[in-house]
């Protein structure tokens, strides 16, 4: 059973060789998370270092699952930064299982820590976007986030080819 839990500054930055690991392979996997393949660990650990940074400065809840012996199965991230007239919303990013790891609870774990996170954060509102159609989206509908609209050719798949985003919310 994987533990999921939040990690302070000093973690998250102890963290990014293995979050970079975790973010090629979501990549190659042909996640569409912001970055196209092929992902140098070079790239995904500057990505990781800025959050990190975000963490540090209280910008960020970095949350994290990791197997019984501390390897990492996933992680998510709760933007609590926001413009100051929505100090009642916060984004979540990057929700991330490891290919290996995954159909196992994890997704569902993490989502439902980050709503925690962000309930204990003071918010009342979390947006997020996904692929249209994919295991993703699926979860978070079963989850109870309601669909607020698709955007077709809004990214781009790790390989190039495009593909419609679908937003969802969730009231607390």
């Amino acid at each position: 059973m994987a533990v999921i839990r939040s990690l302070s500054g000093e973690e998250a930055r102890d963290a990014v060789p293995g979050l970079a690991d975790l973010l090629i392979d979501c990549v190659h996997g042909a996640a569409s998370v912001s970055f196209m393949a092929p992902l140098s660990e070079a790239r995904a650990a500057a990505f990781w270092s800025t959050v990190a940074d975000g963490v540090v400065a209280g910008d960020r809840v970095l949350l994290v699952a990791e197997a019984p012996g501390g390897a990492l199965l996933g992680t998510v991230q709760l933007v609590l930064a926001q413009p100051e007239n929505q100090p009642h919303r916060a984004d979540l990013a990057k929700m991330l299982v490891a290919s290996g790891a995954r159909r196992q609870g994890i997704g569902e774990a993490l989502m439902r820590a980050a709503e925690e996170a962000g309930r204990a954060a003071g918010k009342t509102l979390l947006v997020l976007d996904t692929v249209t159609g994919s295991p993703a989206a699926r979860l978070y509908t079963r989850l109870g986030w309601r669909e607020a609209g698709t955007i077709p050719n809004y990214a781009l798949m790790p390989d190039g080819a495009p593909c419609a985003t679908t937003y969802f919310y969730k009231a607390l």
